[in-house]
């Protein structure tokens, strides 16, 4: 127990805390930014983002992820705080909470595994294209400090890393933003800074019991926002979690991650906070910065609250030209580039599937209608090539009067014509043997499919013999196969 929480917590501290203070500065701009769009006080995203952070940390399925107000969620909000006000959104986060928690007890997180690799390549690939995306309204209609800053700040990252000694012992991206904060200040730059993002709230945030009547009529209204905030929080929690465990080549608990996000919300409903997820952008910037347990997710937001509260005076001088090179190094080591470089060597299938993916996300904004696409995708590609592994070979005896075919492959929706296909109905014969015994069928379609030979052999005059079924087969032809029951060939061939 005691080496378990020592691996979790405090294997990593020096990385942890340095990793903790960049994600708490680059998550306080954005936090303001997705209150903005959801229509509520900044407050209500930077709570959120503590509450999250911290109670993930100790809730969640994977360590050094980073959990907080995100924009996807904020989208969803938008007409739900307009028509009803805060009160109702926080009623609806409470909610979320709930319904994200039964999902990780009824092991929902386990369906992850009906995501390929080319949704989820697609799905970070957009997700890289949205973050660069974000930084434009950043670089537009802006004087040239901002293009030099920004230059200067992606300088730092990238470069800061080979200056010896200190190179390897503090995080690029802090040293960046501490750098063009002091450069902005003593210069006297007159550039848009996170101060102009909105104000900082200057108190501990508070228990909140949402002031909403406790009714069905108040249910139906938040309700719809639940559900969709829910699947799109568990959504975008999942996919960070599987690209966090390839980052760090550890494995994590979707599940008890299903679960952790549950809790953390129904913490930031009852403190005044909306709904949030995992942030893939800050996720990145935690490993890249060296944060790997859990303490550094806890620090983030212990760290966040402290700065919006004590150092409110400092943060808000902080320049947008710091946090864009900051978000821009995200984007750029987010996408897969090895997935462009690759795409020759790829199947076709899975370029289209990917670039759907990613082209959905984008213009959409919409992440689970995106991911949809390509899990819907790669299942239609899937069917299809399994489909074309099925064939059906046949021999006749010396004598000519009895003819086996034998079935080798799947048989189910996608083959089933190919399956009848394979078949000679007018050849003169007086017994054909169809042999299963390396064959599988899987749904009814195939085994209406098996019933539409039998049925059209015998109706030409030949005595049908099926053999060599499994288990599993046998079991769904009989239940639902009617080639060996009375009045066979009614309800396929007679149009009944």
């Amino acid at each position: 127990m005691f080496k378990t929480i020592q691996q979790s917590w405090f294997s990593n501290i020096r990385g942890d805390l340095l990793a903790g203070i960049v994600v708490a500065l680059a998550l306080i701009p954005e936090a303001i930014a997705f209150s903005i769009i959801a229509g509520v006080d900044p407050k209500v995203g930077l709570y959120a983002s503590f509450c999250i952070s911290v109670v993930i940390a100790f809730a969640g399925g994977r360590p050094g992820m980073i959990s907080a107000a995100t924009g996807a969620m904020a989208l969803l909000m938008v007409t739900l705080v307009k028509d009803h006000g805060l009160e109702y959104l926080l009623a609806a986060t409470l909610l979320t909470g709930l319904l994200q928690m039964g999902a990780g007890y009824l092991k929902m997180g386990s369906l992850m595994r009906f995501v390929s690799r080319s949704v989820v390549t697609g799905f970070v690939n957009a997700l890289a294209i949205l973050i660069f995306m974000a930084q434009l309204p950043e670089l537009t209609n802006v004087t040239w400090h901002v293009y030099a800053m920004t230059v200067a700040g992606l300088g730092i990252i990238y470069l800061f890393p080979y200056v010896p000694v200190i190179g390897k012992a503090l995080p690029s991206p802090l040293v960046c933003i501490v750098v063009l904060t002091l450069v902005a200040i003593f210069l006297n730059l007159d550039i848009r800074n996170v101060g102009d993002m909105g104000e900082l709230p200057d108190t501990l945030p508070i228990f909140l019991w949402p002031d909403v009547p406790l009714n069905l009529e108040t249910l139906m209204i938040i309700l719809p926002y639940s559900v969709a905030l829910a699947a799109v929080g568990l959504l975008e929690s999942m996919m960070t979690a599987t690209i966090v465990d390839d980052l760090t080549d550890t494995n994590s608990d979707k599940n008890r991650e299903c679960k952790g996000q549950g809790v953390a919300n129904i913490g930031a409903g009852l403190l005044g906070g909306m709904a949030g997820c995992a942030m893939i952008g800050q996720s990145i910037i935690n490993i890249k910065s060296g944060g790997r347990t859990r303490l550094s997710t806890f620090a983030a937001g212990i760290f966040l609250l402290i700065m919006i509260l004590v150092l409110d005076k400092w943060l808000t001088q902080i320049p947008m030209a710091a946090l864009v090179a900051v978000m821009i190094m995200v984007a750029i080591g987010t996408f897969s580039w090895d997935s462009i470089r690759k795409m020759k060597k790829h199947p076709l299938s899975t370029n289209i599937v990917m670039v759907t993916t990613v082209v959905v996300v984008v213009a959409t904004h919409n992440l689970a209608l995106g991911v949809g696409v390509g899990v819907l995708l790669a299942a239609v590609f899937f069917a299809n090539k399994i489909g074309h592994f099925m064939h059906v070979q046949s021999t006749i005896d010396k004598d000519g009067l009895e003819r086996t075919y034998q079935v080798v492959g799947q048989v189910f929706f996608s083959s089933s014509d190919k399956f009848v296909d394979a078949f000679d109905f007018k050849e003169a014969v007086d017994r054909v043997v169809i042999d299963l015994t390396r064959a599988h069928f899987w749904d009814i379609t195939a085994v209406a499919a098996l019933d539409k030979v039998v049925i059209k052999f015998r109706r030409e005059g030949a005595e049908v013999e099926v053999r060599g079924l499994n288990e599993a087969s046998a079991t769904i032809v009989d239940r639902f196969g009617v080639h060996d029951k009375p009045d066979a060939g009614q309800d396929i061939m007679g149009g009944h």
